[in-house]
């Protein structure tokens, strides 16, 4: 914003690149009493967040750490209607049951990232609440009166649906929605609802229904706000956080935590910037000299890594972030170069590295290595592969397909052109093994034997 801002808060969203539009009043509002109450609203269309709902998250706790009260609302209520907004297409209705089911979910993890502890702790609720006992004859008259059709009309999210058909179900979700802001700043004194840029029309909406109701019209001094940020878009256009398979979701059944950090360390480096202002609480100063250190050195994905250390530990704790580190150390290496040696890696952090590899299966003795994850996901098949990938099961016979060199002193080398290569002799070969990120070689001195003269080395 090129105005000058008064409020701690909203310096901090702008730095940030966290505003699209606000509506007027509300900086002098936070600046003058910093204590605001403030909502932004879950749809219980599935039972889990994705990470284009962090950026959301993230805002009610700026808010709270600036001195405001957060107000999570997962919609119960209009979630049985479906939100038009950034849609080209009516949603399927889902039954109650799975709304509720949904919902409880939803609420266990912003149970998780927010803090409700305290005075000024962070409020759970749900519209239904509201909404469900309210009549229709009753809905109408006290409150759809205020809003009229060309006022409704006039908002992108019909405008942009109007085409290609929109029902009365999702027309009337800007009424409910304004009807949720309305019931909050009765029951819980909030004066502030924020959301993505698609939710613009519905936000204003809310507090052009409150300006009437609660102010009688009146222009004198603004009795809601409304704040939005920019919504995040891939090269695709998609919304931030889908991939060839689909959402990157919170739930760790649905998204291993190992598969939601790699996620964050693909991000691209010119997008690494935005990316660690909007999803972290890091202050503005630390990122740019965290990304001054980037720079020098792009290499070692250094912002990339913070950012899926910051993330991962905030999502599934510092415990599961330092499993899907290792995993991805062994697969890949070290940052400094080398690799972490399988044969370190604890049973539960063994069984997240199996589970990644494509039908997996984990084993089950205390002691198994990353060999032994190998073995049990080939299945005790030997694996022939082209461009020199070499790989064994069972005992005593390496298969290579064009990376597989033998002198006559027994000496083997491998050429692997896939993120893994570690060497194991079984029955006193001597073995070396290093892993890198895009081409191993694994030299193995088998003491004469030969290859075949082996018993049991694998390479992957």
């Amino acid at each position: 914003m090129t105005i000058s801002l008064r409020s701690e808060l909203l310096r901090d969203f702008a730095a940030r690149g966290l505003i699209h539009d606000v509506t007027a009043g509300l900086d002098e509002r936070i600046a003058s009493n910093p204590s605001i109450s403030g909502y932004i609203g879950f749809d219980p269309s599935a039972n889990s967040l994705h990470v284009g709902h962090l950026m959301g998250v993230l805002a009610l706790r700026r808010l709270q750490l600036a001195g405001g009260r957060p107000v999570a609302l997962v919609g119960g209520g209009t979630g049985m209607i479906g939100d038009p907004s950034g849609r080209s297409a009516e949603r399927n209705l889902l039954d109650r049951a799975t709304l509720d089911a949904n919902r409880a979910a939803i609420g266990g993890q912003l149970a998780q990232l927010l803090d409700f502890s305290g005075a000024k702790g962070a409020l759970l609720l749900d519209n239904l609440e509201w909404l469900g006992p309210v009549g229709l004859i009753d809905f109408l008259r006290d409150t759809g009166k205020h809003l009229t059709v060309g006022y409704m009309l006039a908002k992108d999210s019909v405008k942009s649906r109007l085409d290609a058909g929109l029902s009365f179900t999702e027309f009337s979700y800007m009424l409910l929605q304004s009807y949720d802001f309305l019931m909050l700043r009765r029951l819980h004194g909030v004066e502030l609802q924020m959301g993505g840029s698609d939710q613009w029309g519905n936000i204003t909406a809310g507090a052009e229904l409150i300006r009437r109701v609660e102010g009688g019209g009146s222009d004198e001094g603004s009795l809601a706000f409304g704040l939005c940020y920019p919504l995040l878009v891939a090269k695709s256009g998609a919304k931030f956080g889908k991939t060839a398979d689909g959402a990157v979701w919170l739930d760790p059944n649905r998204t291993s935590p190992f598969a939601f950090r790699q996620f964050w360390i693909d991000q691209e480096d010119a997008h690494v910037r935005e990316l660690l202002l909007r999803f972290t609480l890091d202050p503005v100063v630390e990122i740019t000299t965290l990304l001054a250190a980037h720079e020098a050195n792009p290499s070692a994905r250094i912002a990339q890594r913070h950012l899926a250390s910051r993330l991962t530990t905030m999502v599934h704790g510092a415990e599961e972030a330092s499993r899907a580190d290792e995993v991805a150390e062994t697969l890949f290496g070290l940052p400094g170069g080398g690799a972490r040696d399988p044969r370190s890696l604890n049973p539960a952090t063994l069984a997240i590295l199996a589970a990644e590899l494509e039908g997996g299966v984990v084993p089950q003795a205390a002691d198994a290595t990353l060999v032994d994850a190998v073995l049990a996901h080939l299945g005790g098949r030997g694996v022939d592969g082209g461009a020199g990938v070499v790989a064994v099961g069972g005992v005593g016979h390496v298969a290579g397909g064009g990376g597989a060199v033998r002198d006559t002193g027994g000496t083997v080398t491998v050429g692997v052109t896939v993120g893994v290569g570690v060497v194991r002799g079984r029955g006193g070969g001597a073995v070396i093994g290093e892993t890198v990120a895009v081409v191993v070689e694994a030299v193995a001195d088998f003491g004469g034997g030969g290859v075949d003269g082996c018993v049991g080395a694998v390479a992957i």
